[in-house]
């Protein structure tokens, strides 16, 4: 199991910052007074150590949603966004952070931007973005998804553009687990 922890030290004041104020050689800036630092043990039996010096894009991923279902549980927020928090997962793993986030969806609404088919099958709802250029400047569309067309998507999201009977097979298998 992962361990993690959170430590607040307040912000030491020197010579080479530049602080609005300085209260007992301590500094109150435009970001408050304290600094947080995230500690995390990833790996069983292995110390806490600072997020920033140990983490992966995957292990960054899962905080940011342990955190998210943390505040959504303590806050009364109707709608967590997740954007992209599949960078640097795959596979098992992003079965495993779709499922939280269904789980999280259960009483919230939550929003998720994602490339990975292990957790667009999770959605009630299936949107595609695309972009294209024209005339110079980018497009942004966005388009909900029947199901014919979501199982197209998620042949794509597995495949690629060429979609196959076999990507298409592997699609209507992943969305009927």
């Amino acid at each position: 199991k992962t361990k993690f922890s959170v430590a607040l030290q307040p912000i030491p004041a020197d010579e080479k910052t530049d602080p609005l104020l300085r209260v007992d050689d301590h500094m109150i800036t435009e970001t408050g007074i304290d600094r947080a630092t995230f500690l995390i043990a990833p790996n069983v039996g292995e110390a806490l150590k600072a997020l920033t010096s140990i983490a992966s894009g995957g292990e960054l991923s899962r905080v940011i949603l342990a955190l998210k279902a943390l505040l959504a549980k303590s806050d009364s927020v109707e709608t967590v966004v997740f954007d992209e928090v599949d960078s640097g997962i795959g596979g098992g793993v992003a079965e495993a952070v779709g499922k939280k986030l269904a789980t999280l969806a259960k009483h919230h609404q939550v929003i998720c931007i994602t490339h990975l088919p292990q957790i667009a099958k999770f959605g009630k709802q299936h949107f595609r973005i695309s972009k294209k250029v024209s005339s110079g400047r980018t497009r942004t569309s966005i388009q909900l998804l029947n199901d014919k067309d979501r199982y197209k998507e998620i042949a794509r999201m597995l495949g690629g553009e060429k979609i196959t009977q076999k990507t298409l097979a592997h699609a209507r298998e992943l969305l009927e687990q």
